[in-house]
């Protein structure tokens, strides 16, 4: 009853309720066409945006490929250089350590060149000469000496230049590194589906990392640090043709200028023979002829004495007679003949008095000389002995048999990169 008496709201016409009608159907058609329009739009959209995406993801997967592939290729360069350098460092440790080898090997004939010249500064008098031994083994001394500081000189460049290979191998091995990292990323990345776990959004992945490179800058410098280390290998190449080169004509040297003085002390050696057996000839020769003297010093002696007895006679004579009485004290032919005896007495006494003394001044001269050459030849002697001593010390310098050879002992060297192949004499 109260709700018949409510104020009935206010009414349209047919007209308005059929145009309302028509409205509601006709924008129900518009909406369900745009409707329509947008799902097919959509459909277009899903199938155009999974096309690209499928697209996309297929492109992305051959770029990582690629990548994956050139990374891999430039890591096997790498690699391949490193082993190049670590042989290199090998080739260049063992040049090195002959080298070493080759200046401790020094050490022996210096000390004998030395030992020789010391021996024969030993030498006295005369013998003490300024030889071609002497000249020699100077010479041998000096380039010894000469030949030391040449092979030390090389054996501080070859340790140089091993510092410079030693460099390039830690810069391979750090972009090695880097590669065999970046690609393990890659090689992850490529494997990651839609479907992986481990996948999610990330906060600003657009961003661009500090110290990023570009794919040129990415390649020159793997370029440059393989340059570098050829170029290190080539001057490592050549430093240890320049150090067997220059060993082998060290070594050339030393040898002909050994033989030299070892011929120049044979030589020496003969000579002084050659004199002592003059000297000791001469000696004998003077002894033979002391003896003589002396004999005839005697017999000058004797005569002198015979003489000087005669003359004795003559004056006893001479002297008797002068006591004769009267005109018996006649000046006769015996008064004559003893005056002419006296004088020529008192003459022969006078030759023989100065014939002994011109043979007792020769002989004191020969006893003179000959105890100088007395001296002189054990002079010779000793400094024969020192030559001979001289060649024995030199017999050190003798090469072993590769059967006399004592083994040598090596020690283990392990380089930068670890490995450990590399020995050294102990």
């Amino acid at each position: 009853m109260s709700a018949l008496l409510a104020k009935p709201s206010l009414r349209h016409s047919v007209s308005e309720w059929n145009s309302n009608n028509q409205q509601l159907s006709a924008t129900a058609e518009h909406e369900r066409y745009v409707s329509n329009v947008i799902r097919q739009e959509g459909r277009s959209l899903r199938n155009e945006t999974n096309c690209k995406t499928t697209c996309d993801d297929t492109d992305t997967s051959r770029r990582l490929s690629d990548r994956a592939w050139n990374v891999a290729r430039w890591k096997e360069t790498l690699e391949t250089c490193a082993q190049k350098v670590d042989e290199e460092m090998d080739a260049l440790t063992l040049c090195k350590e002959q080298t070493e080898q080759a200046l401790a090997a020094t050490s022996v004939p210096l000390e004998v060149s030395s030992e020789c010249l010391t021996l024969r500064d030993s030498r006295r008098g005369f013998e003490l000469a300024h030889d071609p031994v002497d000249v020699q083994l100077k010479k041998e001394v000096e380039l010894i000496e000469r030949v030391q500081q040449v092979l030390q000189q090389c054996i501080e460049k070859a340790f140089e230049h091993l510092c410079v290979l030693q460099e390039n191998r830690h810069k391979l091995t750090g972009d090695i590194q880097n590669k065999t990292d970046a690609l393990d990323i890659d090689m992850s990345c490529l494997s990651l589906t839609i479907k992986s776990p481990q996948i999610s959004l990330k906060t600003n992945p657009l961003r661009i990392p500090p110290g990023s490179s570009t794919p040129q800058e990415w390649l020159q410098f793997s370029q440059h640090n393989v340059a570098c280390a050829q170029e290190a290998m080539q001057v490592s190449q050549q430093m240890r043709e320049d150090m067997s080169l220059t060993r082998a004509q060290l070594q050339n040297e030393l040898d002909s200028l050994r033989r030299a003085t070892e011929f120049a002390l044979r030589k020496r050696n003969h000579h002084e023979e050659q004199a002592r057996d003059e000297l000791e000839w001469q000696i004998k020769n003077t002894e033979d002829e002391i003896a003589e003297m002396e004999s005839d010093i005697h017999g000058l002696d004797a005569d002198l004495q015979a003489k000087t007895a005669s003359l004795k006679l003559a004056h006893t004579r001479l002297e008797n007679r002068t006591n004769r009485p009267g005109m018996d004290l006649c000046r006769d032919e015996v008064q004559y003949g003893l005056v002419n005896e006296v004088h020529q007495l008192e003459a022969t006494i006078m030759a023989l008095k100065q014939k002994l003394s011109e043979a007792q001044h020769s002989l004191q001269k020969m006893k003179l000389h000959h105890s100088r050459m007395l001296q002189d030849l054990s002079r010779k002697q000793e400094a024969l002995s020192l030559e001979q001593r001289s060649m024995t010390t030199r017999t050190r310098l003798a090469s072993p048999s590769c059967s006399d050879k004592t083994p040598v002992l090596l020690v283990p060297l392990t380089n930068s990169s670890g490995r450990s192949n590399l020995q050294l004499l102990a």
